[in-house]
C-alpha cells in the first residue's frame, strides 16, 4: 500500500537520504563523544551497560527481551564486558544456577565517563540550536525510532510510547 502522495515523494527521498547519511556518518564517527573518551565504547557495549544501569541486574534472557534481541547476541556482547571487569555476573538470589548481569562500580564510573563525553558532543552539534529544536529533535528521533522498533517487532507502537528495545 502506497502512503505517499506526490507532494510527499521529493520530501520522502529526501529524509531517505538524510538518514541513510546519519547512519553512516554515526557509525564512522560511533558518535563517541569529545576528547579521550571519543570512540572509546562500541555502541553496542553502551547500549547493554546503559541497559543495566537503568533496569539493574538481571539475567541473559531478560536482558536479550529489554533490548529487542536474542540471548546468544547479549551472551556474545556482554562476554568482552565481563572479561574487562565492566559487567560482572552473579548467582541469582533464589536460584543459584541461573546467571545474573548486572553493572560493576568500574562499569557504572565507564559509562558515566562515556555518557559525559557524549552529552558534550551532543552540546557541542547543536550549540547553534534553541533549547526547543533541541527538544523538538529529540521528540521527533525518539518517535522515529519507536516507529522503527516496532516495524521491526511486527507491531505498531502507539504514538509517544517506547517500543521494547528502544
Amino acid at each position: 500500500m502506497d502512503m505517499t502522495t506526490a507532494g510527499d515523494t521529493g520530501l520522502l527521498e529526501t529524509l531517505q537520504h538524510e538518514v541513510a547519511v546519519f547512519a553512516r556518518r554515526a557509525e564512522q564517527t560511533r558518535l563517541g563523544g569529545v576528547g579521550q573518551v571519543r570512540n572509546s565504547m562500541d555502541r553496542a557495549a553502551y547500549l547493554l551497560l546503559n541497559r543495566l544501569d537503568k533496569e539493574g541486574p538481571m539475567g541473559v534472557k531478560a536482558l536479550a527481551a529489554s533490548m529487542g534481541i536474542d540471548s546468544s547476541t547479549v551472551t556474545r556482547q556482554v562476554a568482552p564486558l565481563v572479561d574487562t571487569g565492566l559487567v560482572k555476573r552473579t548467582s541469582h538470589p533464589e536460584d543459584g544456577r541461573a546467571v545474573v548481569l548486572q553493572l560493576s562500580p568500574r562499569g557504572l564510573a565507564r559509562l558515566d565517563e562515556v555518557r559525559t563525553s557524549r552529552q558534550s558532543l551532543m552540546a557541542e552539534l547543536t550549540q547553534e540550536w534553541t533549547p526547543q529544536e533541541r527538544e523538538q529533535f529529540c521528540t521527533l528521533l525518539t518517535r522515529f525510532n519507536t516507529a522503527l522498533s516496532a516495524r521491526q517487532a511486527g507491531q505498531t507502537a502507539p504514538s509517544g510510547e517506547a517500543a521494547p528495545g528502544s
